[in-house]
């Protein structure tokens, strides 16, 4: 297997953004079970691959991208959880993983209590949007990131409304399966929701759909309903069932440094540089 030995290039970023100014970007869909956090984890690792500056900050309570990369437990000492309910600083939460370039913000099992922690409080909707922000005073080298991951529960609660609050645009992981599009449907209703109240330059980054087999007639059909229905904001890239994918959290490795040339591995590589594309193609509008 290769790892991750010579696949980092230098430090000379792919990106064009802005100092203290990173594109935030919500891996959201309330359905379980359908790539969100394995997208997290290998698209964060992809960019970082190709010179980006990344942190990904896991919001489910499950903490699996944080475990997915390798950060144990027990080294969890100041979790998203306590930058949410006020009692740290986000830069305090954040730790560096394996890979260079990518940072992460874990979470812990305490966050499944932060609504009842929050209850009406008036600004609990934006206790990310204001993290986020404070880190983008005063930046420091290693705290510049070009772009956040933020990936979210799989449910549409308190955690996922301060996400989409706190981003740019929402990423869409979708599972070429039946039902696909109905959960679609209830995820483009809540993100009309926070436009219209909460953030209103909120869009919809694209759909990456996951798990495709191109043997497979309903992944097929599902491939064709989804781009029906959402036209160009589906992505080329699909990432496919790919056995390589499944074994690297286990790991606690992405898919690029456990096998970089698996076909899940090429994927995520691909679908980065398609992220970064489009970041250049709504810039220059």
């Amino acid at each position: 297997m290769v790892g991750i030995d010579g696949i980092f290039q230098d430090e000379n970023g792919a990106s064009a953004a802005k100092p203290g100014h990173p594109r935030i970007l919500a891996l959201a869909n309330q359905k379980g079970g359908v790539g969100k956090t394995t997208t997290a984890i290998n698209l964060g690792t992809a960019l970082a691959a190709i010179g980006e500056r990344v942190l990904i900050v896991d919001l489910d309570p499950q903490g699996n991208a944080s475990t997915g990369l390798g950060i144990d437990r027990r080294n969890r000492n100041c979790s998203t959880y306590d930058v949410l309910v006020g009692e740290a600083k986000l830069r305090e939460a954040i730790i560096p993983t394996a890979v260079p370039r990518l940072h992460i913000a874990p979470s812990t099992m305490d966050l499944s209590g932060l609504e009842l922690e929050l209850g009406t409080t008036r600004d609990r909707a934006f206790r990310l949007r204001d993290a986020i922000a404070d880190l983008n005073v005063n930046v420091a080298p290693d705290t510049d990131y070009t772009y956040v991951l933020v990936d979210c529960p799989p449910s549409l609660n308190l955690i996922t409304v301060n996400a989409m609050a706190a981003s740019h645009a929402i990423l869409v992981p979708l599972q070429c399966e039946f039902f696909a599009l109905e959960g679609l449907s209830q995820l483009l209703q809540t993100v009309e929701q926070v436009r219209s109240t909460l953030n209103p330059t909120l869009s919809i980054h694209g759909i990456v759909l996951t798990m495709f087999d191109s043997r497979n007639n309903l992944s097929n059909q599902v491939v064709a309903d989804v781009r029906q229905f959402m036209g160009n904001k589906v992505y080329n890239t699909m990432i496919p069932r790919n056995v390589r994918i499944s074994e690297a959290p286990s790991y606690g490795k992405p898919v690029l440094v456990y096998d970089l040339k698996c076909v899940g591995s090429d994927a995520y590589l691909k679908l980065a540089t398609e992220v970064i594309q489009r970041e250049r193609e709504l810039r220059s509008h």
